[in-house]
């Protein structure tokens, strides 16, 4: 039994350390996939056309809950866009992670380079 317990005393350092990370997997863990729909503004005239209802109407409705009545037919959306965005949230993430996000125009915006995304609430899809 001593020259057992010797045996893997000078053997077992000699092997490469393996994680358990590794070789196991955890059942049911998964990324979670992320998705929402949000405004990007500050748009240099390359936002969506005045035909693109949906975001007048979103702009519409987010300054009516800050206060300010507007009709939708008033707003000129040339300098802002429209927007899906989707993103990956690995397993395990905790509150304050950050997450890798595409933000992607829905309506005719030309360009979203140099514009604001505002924030965003995204739903597990």
């Amino acid at each position: 039994m001593k020259i057992i317990a010797l045996l893997l005393l000078f053997v077992l350092p000699g092997l490469p350390a393996v994680r358990i990370k590794e070789l196991a997997g955890v059942e049911g863990v998964r990324d979670n996939q992320l998705l929402g729909y949000g405004i990007v503004v500050g748009l240099a005239g390359t936002g969506d056309k005045r035909q693109t209802v949906f975001s007048a109407q979103s702009l519409a409705n987010l300054l009516e809950r800050m206060g300010v009545q507007i009709a939708p037919q008033a707003i000129l959306v040339r300098n802002t866009a429209s927007v899906m965005i989707t993103g990956t949230l690995p397993p395990f993430a905790q509150t304050g992670s950050r997450v890798d996000v595409t933000v992607a125009a829905i309506g005719d915006a030309a360009n979203l380079q140099g514009g604001l995304l505002l924030m965003t609430p995204l739903r597990g899809a």
